[in-house]
């Protein structure tokens, strides 16, 4: 069970009637702020004392309560065991004392000769099995040498029970009281029992009056302890009572003979308290059947579990609280009478104060007229003479700031209406500029567009002002725009880096990007301008011219292949005829003719070099892969280098100019690697992954500089080759090697 606390509409109440309480007491007086503040930094000062010393009183009285109450109920739970043990021992001693008697007077019948000793035997067993002890209790008899002679169980009779430690303690010693441990047959647990023995000589019998000590409350006389726990008081009308573990009053001053569980007074959960906790303390409310209202009651119990009974020690609280009350009203009468004594002091303090302030008050109302002219006199040296001083010091600057300010304000108005028209002059710059513009604050949010840059990208202004144009950012120039924008973080200008982005209508333009930080007056960054200038037309001339040139390049190199080598090798073919000829007639030019013929297949291999050279995957009729297999194959013997080659089957490049750009790009990084590198393995590898093919040459040589001076011109080539074909080119460089990355859509492929 938890307590829920509902934050609801009377949160807001309260909260609101704070605030309208604080507003209140804002616009008082400060005669009666002082009142207030005083009396209730006074109140709260009583207050605390009051409780400091009420909850110590409280605390060392509920203590002395406590302490009287355990110490007599551990009297009276001593006392009632006691009393109890006695009550039993002496009740099982009578019943055996009488029946030992019984047997006698059997005994002599048989001295008589009116029995015979069996038949007085069977008659005293038979009388001795006729009685229950309390509920479950029996009398057995037993012989010196631990064999049963009667019994309730005739399973026993006759049988030897000198191993139970309780029989032995009877054999050595068979008088008197004992108490053991004991489990009939069928039974699973052991219960304690006690007995009184008595030793009948003539025929060796000791008598055993035995009772389990768990019955042993219906054999209990309360009257022998009932006078003296109903003696004991506490307070005016605190009392002790012992009630059993069913509610049933033992011995009460009030409910004698009654279950208290059905009266309305004591919840079942009080009870129930008691029963699982055995010892304590219980704080409730209950009334007697002579009262008209329910009192908070404290309660000390504990538990006598032989006889299943509860003593407790009770008192009323209120009884012993009195004192304290009388304590509460002292202190309120004080706190009272010193506060009625107070209040003309703090009046005539507070107008000693307020009056200065009124004169100040109407000072600055002239002040707030424009006169700053006005001054105070007094003659007092206190906080209210220096506060008079201070506001005269204060005129006198305000009066030298205020002609100040008026000539600041003039310069202002003239220092505004040039920056106006500089602002505007700014705009009409930017709405007549001839590239798109875009300006930002540092937070990469759009401030501006220009009308170009709404013709250009689509884009107007409305839509952009105030967010961001990630969008507008192919996913591929992502780590070039994130370079240009840790530049401008820096607060260093780009110039003229080409680059692309999408416009409205998912269209790709290539632009020319430069742009330049933006500051504050502080000269903080604040922001960015940039200027997108449309490359588009330019580049795709570019690409054209490009690839008339590789078209052209091509034409040569396949001319060079179909016309010139066939022509070179007929040629060869004659001369190494006339070289025949020559030799068999041992003519002297035999040895020029082979010079001609070896001239000849120099030049058919310088001619075919060339032709791969110029079209290398139009040459190798089964396209890129095997032209780059031919770039492994020219550098394979060169001396202290492993160059290998992996790719996938399904990897087809089917544009011939794209393919042409990928076969240069992988020789010049192979022969870059190889000459500069100084490393010792190098592999291509071709792939297709996440929607693009891939070609990367790696190495394990030396680091590639890819910034700065040293910026070798075959890299700026590589990655303008890889631009071209709208591919993405990336360099990689650790000490452990350098890897180049080059990757194209799809589009190019199947």
């Amino acid at each position: 069970m938890g307590i829920h606390i509902h934050h609801g509409k009377g949160g807001i109440i309260t909260d609101q009637w704070f605030q309208r309480l604080k507003k209140i007491f804002i616009s008082l007086k400060i005669r009666y702020k002082f009142l207030i503040s005083f009396s209730t930094i006074f109140f709260l000062f009583m207050l605390l004392c009051c409780l400091v010393v009420y909850f110590f009183l409280k605390k060392n009285i509920e203590e002395n309560i406590e302490s009287e109450l355990n110490n007599t109920t551990q009297m009276i739970h001593s006392m009632v065991k006691t009393s109890a043990t006695v009550s039993i021992k002496n009740y099982l001693r009578a019943v055996a004392e009488k029946n030992k008697e019984i047997i006698a007077n059997i005994y002599r019948q048989t001295l008589e000769n009116t029995l015979s000793t069996s038949q007085a035997k069977k008659k005293a067993a038979k009388i001795l099995l006729s009685q229950t002890i309390g509920t479950s209790g029996y009398i057995y008899c037993v012989d010196s040498t631990g064999t049963v002679l009667t019994h309730p169980r005739t399973a026993l009779l006759g049988a030897n029970v000198a191993h139970h430690a309780f029989v032995t303690r009877q054999m050595t010693s068979p008088r008197g009281y004992l108490e053991y441990d004991w489990k009939n047959p069928g039974e699973t647990n052991s219960r304690p029992k006690a007995l009184y023995m008595v030793y009948f000589e003539p025929w060796d019998w000791i008598i055993s009056v035995t009772a389990y000590r768990t019955e042993f409350n219906k054999l209990i006389n309360v009257d022998d302890f009932q006078k003296s726990i109903l003696s004991l008081k506490f307070g005016e009308t605190g009392y002790s009572f012992v009630i059993d573990n069913l509610g049933n009053a033992i011995i009460h001053p009030k409910l004698q003979d009654i279950n208290i569980l059905n009266t309305k007074e004591l919840s079942n959960e009080c009870f129930e308290y008691m029963k699982e906790k055995k010892k304590g303390k219980l704080i409730y409310y209950w009334k007697n059947l002579d009262e008209s209202v329910a009192r908070q009651k404290l309660v000390i119990f504990n538990y006598i579990p032989e006889y299943q009974w509860f003593v407790a020690s009770s008192c009323y609280l209120k009884e012993f609280y009195r004192p304290l009350e009388t304590l509460r009203n002292c202190i309120f009468g004080i706190f009272f009478a010193f506060l009625m004594l107070m209040l003309p002091i703090i009046f005539k303090i507070c107008a000693s104060i307020t009056t200065p302030l009124y004169e100040l008050m109407e000072r600055f109302e002239s002040v707030r007229g424009g006169d700053f002219s006005v001054r105070m006199v007094t003659e007092s040296t206190d906080e209210i003479g220096q506060l008079t001083s201070y506001f005269n010091r204060s005129m006198e600057q305000l009066e030298t700031y205020h002609d100040n300010l008026q000539n600041q304000i003039k310069e202002r108005r003239m220092a505004q209406e040039a920056q106006k028209e500089s602002q505007q002059r700014y705009f009409l710059l930017m709405e007549a500029a001839p590239d798109p513009i875009i300006t930002y604050n540092k937070e990469g949010d759009v401030l501006y567009i220009n009308p170009v840059f709404t013709k250009v990208f689509g884009w107007p202004l409305e839509e952009c002002i105030g967010l961001r144009m990630d969008h507008f950012v192919p996913e591929d120039n992502w780590s070039e725009t994130q370079m240009m924008i840790n530049e401008i973080i820096a607060g260093r200008a780009i110039n003229n880096i080409e680059t692309r982005r999408y416009a409205k209508d998912g269209q790709t333009v290539y632009v020319s990007i430069s742009g330049a930080p933006t500051r504050d007056r502080n000269g903080d960054l604040s922001g960015s301008i940039i200027i997108h200038r449309d490359i588009t037309k330019s580049k795709q001339l570019e690409k054209q011219l490009l690839h008339a040139g590789d078209r052209e390049r091509q034409k040569i190199g396949q001319d060079l292949h179909d016309d010139l080598c066939p022509h070179l090798i007929g040629v060869a073919g004659l001369a190494t005829v006339v070289k025949n000829d020559l030799a068999q007639q041992s003519h002297g030019s035999a040895a020029l003719a082979e010079k001609i013929v070896m001239l000849m297949e120099d030049a058919i291999s310088k001619t075919q070099t060339m032709a791969r050279g110029l079209c290398p995957v139009h040459l190798v009729a089964h396209g890129l892969q095997n032209a780059l297999e031919q770039i492994v194959n020219t550098f394979k013997y060169t001396p202290g280098i492993k160059i290998g080659f992996k790719t996938s089957e399904t990897v087809i490049c089917e544009d011939n100019n794209v393919a042409t750009h990928l076969y240069h790009i992988a020789r010049e990084a192979v022969n870059n690697a190889v000459k500069h590198s100084g490393g010792n393995c190098i592999e291509i590898s071709l792939f297709k992954k996440n929607g693009f093919v891939h070609l990367w040459i790696e190495d394990n040589g030396k680091w590639i500089k890819t910034t700065g001076p040293t910026k070798g011109i075959g890299l700026q080539i590589m990655a303008y080759r890889a631009k071209i074909i709208d591919g993405g080119f990336e360099i990689k460089t650790t000490p452990g090697g350098s890897k180049i990355k080059v990757c194209i859509k799809y589009k190019y492929s199947v």
